[in-house]
Parts: structure tokens; C-alpha cells; sequence
């Protein structure tokens, strides 16, 4: 069965070949050019993907993204925003899209984000579903199905990425992981932005998990090498 795309695009031509490149893929592709369209086919469709506008008619992308998130916090969302709108990006992320692509963009590259995105729903969806749908070290606890993350008890908001790093780490505890296979694994292209991307993250969910005001850190740095969570 095919994988179902929905595409929310303002921009006909853009919308038109991104439609004509993921169908050459394999992928099945719906093509929305409203917010409200977008947010009305989002909620009743079965789609594995939405690739998301932010600057759309009657109803803005981060609007339909906001509440596309009430609903489901699974379905992956790749945001499309134009080079110049950073804290759109910022905002976007943590409002719960998974990642976002600059416009102008190489399809090359949206293509990886796809994949990417997609391999890493249909794992966590499998680890959910089968064997595993927990994962735990220490006092921290991350449901795999809501996509939840306690620690002690209480609840800690993660950013898709910021979770899919975490998840990462734990499913490869005990082997320190370079940032090479952080980047190919959990970003899923060859990351040709700045160099410390991953740097920034860690520091994000050390922060958020209480690590730099812990003596013993949940994430270790392997100096020169890269990051290993340990089993106690």
C-alpha cells in the first residue's frame, strides 16, 4: 500500500512539482491550497505526511499546524518556510512539527526529509505496537505510542526532534553514537547547515531532563567522538 502524502501549498507550481516528484517515488499525493482545505483534509484524511506551508489563504500554516496537533501528535509535519523567517521555524518545531525545509529548496532534499521522517514514524510506531512501547532509564520514562516523556513522575515537553534524539540514544544505550550517525539516523540527509546542530540539541535536552544541574548525567559526551546514555 502506498504511502499517502498531503500537500498544502498555496504556490500552484510549487505544489505541481512537488506532487509530480513524491508520486514519481512511489508516494500518493493529495494537494491542498488553502489552510482550511489543508486542516479539513489533515483531520479526516489517512495521510502518513503533510508537507506544510506557513504562509497560506484563510487560515496560516501555523495555525492548521497548531491544530492538527490537538487532534494527533504522530503524524509527521515538515514545514515549508521561506530563508528569511527563523523564528517562524522556532516556533514551528515547537509547536510539534517534525522538521522544516527553506524555500528555494533542492528535491533531493526533500525528498530525504520524507524518508527520514517517514522511517522514523513507522519505527516508533512499531516499537509501539509489538514489542516495546515504553523506554526507561533512570526516573525517565518515554511512551513510544502518545509520544509522552515523564521524569520522577513529572511530564517534560520534548520537540518531535528533541524526542526522536532521545528515543535514538536509549535504543542505543550502552554504544556511544557519533554525531555522523545522529545526523544520518535522526535527521536522515547529510546536514550541511552548522556544525554544532547537535551540540544544540543535546543541550536542549539536558536542560529539559535537569542534566546540567545533575552529577550524573543521563547523556554523556564522549569527548571527540560523540554521546552514550549508560544503563546504571
Amino acid at each position: 500500500m502506498k504511502e499517502r502524502i498531503l500537500v498544502v501549498e498555496d504556490e500552484s507550481q510549487i505544489a505541481k512539482i512537488l506532487k509530480l516528484e513524491l508520486e514519481f517515488e512511489g508516494y500518493e499525493v493529495v494537494t491542498a491550497h488553502t489552510g482550511r482545505l489543508g486542516l479539513t483534509l489533515a483531520l479526516e484524511g489517512s495521510f502518513q505526511l503533510i508537507l506544510l506551508d506557513l504562509m497560506l489563504p484563510e487560515l496560516n500554516g501555523m495555525e492548521v499546524l497548531r491544530k492538527i496537533r490537538k487532534e494527533n501528535h504522530l503524524l509527521p509535519v515538515i514545514l515549508l518556510t521561506a530563508r528569511n523567517m527563523t523564528m517562524d521555524k522556532v516556533a514551528g518545531l515547537d509547536l510539534g512539527a517534525n522538521d522544516y525545509i527553506t524555500k528555494p529548496f533542492e528535491m533531493e532534499e526533500v525528498l530525504a526529509r520524507v524518508r527520514s521522517a517517514l522511517r522514523l514514524a513507522a519505527y516508533s510506531k512499531k516499537m509501539a505496537t509489538n514489542d516495546q512501547e515504553k523506554l526507561s532509564i533512570q526516573d525517565v520514562m518515554i511512551n513510544l505510542q502518545t509520544r509522552e516523556v515523564e521524569r520522577g513522575g513529572n511530564s517534560i515537553f520534548l520537540t518531535p526532534k528533541e524526542f526522536d534524539l532521545l528515543v535514538y540514544l536509549l535504543m542505543n544505550k550502552n554504544r556511544i553514537v557519533t554525531r555522523d550517525d545522529i545526523i544520518y539516523h535522526v535527521w536522515g540527509y547529510e546536514y550541511e547547515g552548522e556544525t554544532n546542530v547537535i551540540d544544540v540539541y543535546i543541550r536542549h535536552l539536558r536542560k529539559k531532563l535537569n542534566d546540567d544541574f545533575s552529577d550524573s548525567q543521563i547523556i554523556q559526551t564522549v569527548r571527540g567522538v560523540g554521546y552514550i546514555i549508560r544503563e546504571s
